[in-house]
């Protein structure tokens, strides 16, 4: 006869104790999409995140013995996930945005090529399901939140998440950390700071609450319409006066309505790119389409090949950044076709 296995958190901790891994697993499932969202707001990149989140659990499983119970075993787990975050970024230093690495380009590039010796920030897939009531942790997501972060120390990229998103106190932190109340709150101070002159006022959370359903879908849908007729008019429409364009892994980017105009009409729009195609995608909280591309030298019956995945930020009802992630590895996380007829 089988052992009945059972679904209470007391008695799997106590058999995780006893090494049994699936009681491990039941125990980690809960958490893990928000462990794994913790590594990537520290981190910067899902793939990072990926590397940091399965090297937390093993620290955690070999140490369960460890585990007095004095805190959750949530908190326990988001100690170990932090201290392992902090050791992946110290080896792999910070990820960046086009706009971290110099000023915007003053003429249209046609010939731009990927800078691969830059780690650079990725997108990160939105749940599916995911209701209102997690609206602060989609705020922490939000391109501009992460991408400030990045320019943050560790330990204080670390404790501005663990403070903000998760509600550690400063002592809850400082014994995360494994340093004293006074480093953290100053560690705190100084982050906020930096933070606060980096991300706008208004979280694309809140502006998407203040935009009609309809609307948010006419710009969306616009976006992507636009570019697949090639109708530079109908896209330049749709953005504001200060815009900002960028695709890493190419360093080049756009700044205003006259340069991304210029951007538009001379690549995407202009048919030198080819045909594009769309799906509508959530990343990073924000509305975004995943790109497909088919090359101009192509066949009319070829496929359209995964290209960028681009996360739109809004401000009221018009686009106020364009970020397109290219690479067709991105298209696999967020579960999309590696191509489309």
């Amino acid at each position: 006869m089988s052992e009945t296995v059972t679904a209470d958190p007391t008695a799997d901790l106590a058999r995780a104790r006893a090494g049994d891994d699936a009681a491990f697993g039941r125990l980690v499932a809960p958490l893990r999409r928000e462990l794994h969202a913790h590594c990537y707001r520290v981190l910067g990149s899902a793939h990072d995140a990926d590397d940091a989140l399965q090297d937390a659990l093993l620290r955690a499983w070999r140490a369960l013995a460890d585990f007095e119970g004095r805190s959750t075993l949530r908190t326990w787990l988001y100690t170990v996930a932090t201290r392992t975050c902090l050791d992946h970024a110290r080896a792999r230093g910070r990820r960046a945005l086009p706009v971290d690495l110099g000023p915007a380009s003053d003429r249209v590039v046609t010939d731009d090529v990927p800078v691969t010796e830059v780690a650079w920030l990725g997108p990160w897939p939105d749940e599916p399901d995911e209701p209102g009531a997690r609206l602060e942790r989609r705020e922490s997501v939000e391109l501009a939140f992460v991408a400030a972060l990045q320019h943050l120390p560790g330990n204080q990229r670390a404790a501005l998440v663990l403070f903000e998103v998760l509600g550690f106190s400063a002592a809850e932190i400082a014994a995360t950390m494994d340093t004293s109340t006074a480093s953290v709150n100053s560690a705190l101070q100084r982050a906020r700071r930096l933070v606060a002159e980096k991300v706008p006022s208004a979280s694309q959370q809140r502006t998407l609450r203040e935009i009609d359903d309809a609307r948010l879908s006419e710009v969306v849908t616009g976006y992507s319409s636009a570019l697949e007729r090639g109708d530079a008019d109908a896209l330049v429409a749709l953005l504001t006066e200060d815009v900002t364009w960028s695709m890493p892994p190419m360093a080049h980017w756009y700044a205003g309505l006259g340069s991304v105009d210029a951007f538009v009409r001379a690549v995407p729009a202009s048919g030198s790119c080819g045909a594009w195609r769309h799906l509508p995608v959530g990343a990073n909280g924000q509305p975004a389409v995943a790109s497909y591309r088919r090359p101009p030298d192509a066949p009319p019956d070829a496929p359209h090949a995964a290209w960028s995945i681009d996360v739109l930020t809004l401000r009221g009802d018009r686009i106020a950044a364009v970020t397109s992630f290219i690479g067709a590895e991105h298209h696999s996380r967020f579960g999309l076709p590696a191509s489309l007829p």
